[in-house]
């Protein structure tokens, strides 16, 4: 896999925050509707966290509402106060348990540890030279034993290949036509599933019917 978007990937990544800013009241017209999402649902209806959850990369709250029907508390972090504020509306009537944190999450430390960390569609959208650093992340943010979920896919159109198929950076058009450009890595669960296991964690990473994947798991070593 390439490394594009490696170690000096900066304004890349500034890039792509101002594209997700820039989306955020474009973002409903791109709905899950492709095979598969059921099975996402299903996935984390089986994670069914409970006590407090920190949600990574939250976006417009898609995900929220079916982690507060059994999460004491969600902690949503994300870098777009656009989106957080269609999130806030999501869960207006579950206000007082949700906290948002607006913040870039490659600079975000977490102020307490959680039983349980959620992330939907945000590891596909980490260069790969920082795939560690993700999950370092998510380990200081975890109490020894807690859960991970991640939801994804490697969906990428031909139009947005703009460097190439072997290339991890995309570009996306709003509908007015303005392009930002984004890192979107095609993982495969096969590979995720042995990079996780090479950091230390217990995860199998499934394929939907569809084009998205899912993996569920812990710390190999939960004393850490």
């Amino acid at each position: 896999m390439d490394v594009d978007a490696g170690s000096g990937d900066q304004r890349l990544l500034a890039e792509q925050i101002a594209y997700y800013r820039a989306v955020a009241d474009e973002y409903h017209d791109n709905q899950l509707d492709q095979p598969g999402v059921d099975e996402l649902i299903a996935a984390v209806e089986t994670f069914a966290p409970t006590g407090n959850v920190l949600e990574l990369a939250s976006g417009p709250g898609t995900w929220t509402p079916q982690l507060l029907r059994r999460a004491e508390t969600v902690t949503a972090v994300d870098a777009s106060p656009e989106m957080q504020a269609w999130a806030r509306q999501r869960v207006a009537a579950d206000l007082g348990r949700v906290r948002f944190v607006l913040a870039d999450l490659f600079t975000w430390e977490p102020d307490r540890r959680y039983d349980g960390v959620f992330m939907g569609f945000w590891i596909s959208h980490v260069p790969w030279g920082r795939f560690a650093e993700l999950w370092d992340l998510v380990d200081r943010s975890l109490h020894p034993g807690g859960r991970v979920l991640f939801v994804d896919d490697g969906h990428r159109t031909e139009q947005e290949l703009i460097n190439g198929e072997a290339s991890t950076i995309i570009q996306r058009r709003l509908r007015d036509g303005t392009p930002h450009r984004a890192v979107k890595v095609p993982h495969t669960p096969q590979e995720l599933t042995r990079e996780l296991t090479r950091l230390g964690w217990n995860i199998r990473v499934h394929q939907t019917s569809g084009p998205f994947c899912w993996g569920l798991g812990e710390r190999a070593d939960p004393r850490r």
